[in-house]
This record gives C-alpha cells, sequence and structure tokens, in this order.
C-alpha cells in the first residue's frame, strides 16, 4: 500500500505544462501547488512572468490556485502575495492535516482538489494520502547535494510515470 501511495496519478515536466482543460476534464476546481522547485526555484525570487501568465489562466478557467509549502521562512507568504493566491506555510507534507484544511480554506471538496509538487516523498504521498489527486513535476533547478540525492532515490518512481 506505501508503494502505491508513492505512485502520481498524473505526470508533467513543468507545472506551467498543466492546463485549464486538462484540469477541468478530471474535475479539479483547486490545484493546490507546492513552492520550491514546483513554481520557483528555491532563491526566494517573484514569480515570473510565465508563472504569473499560467496563474491568470487557471483563475480565467475558474481554477483555484493555492500554495501549500514545507518553507518555514516568509518565502511562501511574499510568493503567495505576490502571485494574489492563498498559501500554508510550515505545511508538514506529507501529513494531511494543512492539505485538507487548504482544500477547507477554499470551500472546495477533496473530490475536486489536486496537489501538484516536484517531490515523491512530501508531495506525491501527502495527496494521495489526503485522497486528492496528485501530479508530480521535475524539479526546476537541482543545486544542492542533499536535493540530488533526494531525486536519486526518487529515480525508481519517476521511471513508471514517464
Amino acid at each position: 500500500m506505501l508503494f502505491k501511495n508513492l505512485l502520481p496519478d498524473y505526470y508533467f515536466a513543468a507545472v506551467t505544462d498543466i492546463s485549464v482543460e486538462f484540469l477541468r476534464s478530471i474535475g479539479v476546481r483547486l490545484l493546490l501547488c507546492d513552492l520550491d522547485n514546483t513554481l520557483a526555484v528555491y532563491s526566494g525570487e517573484p514569480p515570473n512572468e510565465e508563472v504569473i501568465r499560467w496563474k491568470q489562466a487557471l483563475t480565467d478557467g475558474g481554477i483555484t490556485l493555492f500554495i501549500v509549502s514545507n518553507t518555514r521562512t516568509e518565502r511562501a507568504e511574499n510568493y503567495a502575495a505576490k502571485l494574489g493566491v492563498g498559501y500554508i506555510k510550515q505545511a508538514l507534507k506529507p501529513l494531511r492535516r494543512n492539505i485538507i484544511r487548504a482544500a477547507a480554506l477554499c470551500g472546495v471538496p477533496p473530490m475536486e482538489t489536486a496537489l501538484v509538487g516536484d517531490q515523491v516523498f512530501t508531495d506525491t504521498l501527502g495527496a494521495n494520502r489526503s485522497g486528492i489527486r496528485s501530479i508530480l513535476t521535475e524539479p526546476i533547478l537541482l543545486r544542492k547535494p542533499f536535493h540530488k540525492l533526494r531525486y536519486i532515490i526518487e529515480r525508481p518512481i519517476r521511471r513508471t510515470v514517464h
């Protein structure tokens, strides 16, 4: 059962590859999104133009974007404010509590919610344990040895989805 919880429902190379049409086709109205290495690199930079256009397309299509990040810093708050979305920091993914809380804050049931992120052991596992759809992306940038090691450990799972 644990291995099954590590397999994402869907895979995309980048978060901005996820279209409104795709989300609508699977009945998603709320997209919970990891921040670090999914929407932005770990640097604390503001949202880039591609992410801003993608977020606007989601909004125009009736999809709510909400950041659910494990970061402990103010990075999530600053990024969310600049993007104009809600957020939860210190989400403690893969624990379910804050994933479920994010959906409840947005007033959207789990069956109409998905979580997208770049990590199997936090984002995918957290989504699957919470009863929502999981979407795995590739990390934006791997600089730190710890991050590279984490993705090496995830490689067998990633190979099964693309």
